[in-house]
């Protein structure tokens, strides 16, 4: 725990855009939060905010009317520009909102949750990094072909090159930006230490960002968790 709070004071070089995915529009609000293991959690005092969630989402939204909002249409507009179509693999904000509206929350342990709750209420995907088992820092880049991924919930691929990409310093594919995310870094019981990322795209305000990543880290901070007191922007 003393390493995870430790990297607070070397946050602003825990992450980086380079120069073809800035090029793209490819940046990032992040920063850290750390506490007891994710599987010593109890969910309960995220069950109240789940259910406020709903329940804006309901009078905010429609199933029909969701694909023309501003953030929904940037997060889309960005997946067609790298060769994705977002009405079958849907923008993971969006998905999740969808999913809410359908009445079909999904729970998966108290840190992914939070992050789940905190990215239908600021429509912005949030990515959660096991910080030990990454070597900083983490890199968005576009991939150069051949690179292994393994997805959370998926077979292993290779990819191609040019495919948006968070790796570490040592070339681990972490995530297929901004939508997928691998098995190398994903929240497991005994994760105490976790980078928060909110993934940003054209038309969305940096503000918005560091708002998604400050609402991540005061939900964890319902489950006793702490966090550096302040979120970092790359570029």
């Amino acid at each position: 725990m003393d390493d995870c709070a430790g990297l607070c004071s070397s946050l602003d070089s825990l992450v980086e855009v380079d120069g073809e995915a800035q090029e793209l529009g490819a940046r990032a609000a992040y920063s850290l939060s750390w506490g007891r293991p994710a599987g010593e959690l109890s969910p309960g005092p995220l069950r109240a905010e789940e259910e406020k969630l709903l329940r804006e989402l309901a009078g905010r939204y429609s199933l029909e009317a969701l694909r023309g909002e501003p953030l929904v249409r940037a997060y889309r507009d960005f997946y067609w520009r790298i060769g994705i179509d977002p009405t079958k693999t849907r923008p993971s904000s969006e998905a999740l909102v969808r999913r809410a509206l359908r009445g079909r929350w999904p729970r998966v342990n108290p840190v992914v949750d939070a992050g789940n709750i905190a990215s239908a209420r600021l429509m912005v995907p949030i990515g959660l990094y096991d910080a030990e088992r990454f070597q900083p820092p983490a890199r968005i880049t576009l991939s150069r072909g051949g690179e292994l991924f393994n997805p959370i919930g998926g077979e292993p691929e290779r990819l191609e090159k040019g495919v948006p990409v968070m790796v570490d310093s040592r070339g681990v594919v972490m995530h297929l930006y901004p939508h997928r995310d691998s098995r190398e870094t994903m929240i497991r019981p005994e994760t105490r230490c976790v980078l928060v990322l909110a993934a940003g795209v054209p038309g969305v305000p940096a503000e918005r960002l560091g708002e998604a990543v400050r609402e991540v880290q005061r939900l964890l901070g319902l489950l006793g968790w702490q966090a550096c007191g302040r979120v970092a922007h790359a570029p």
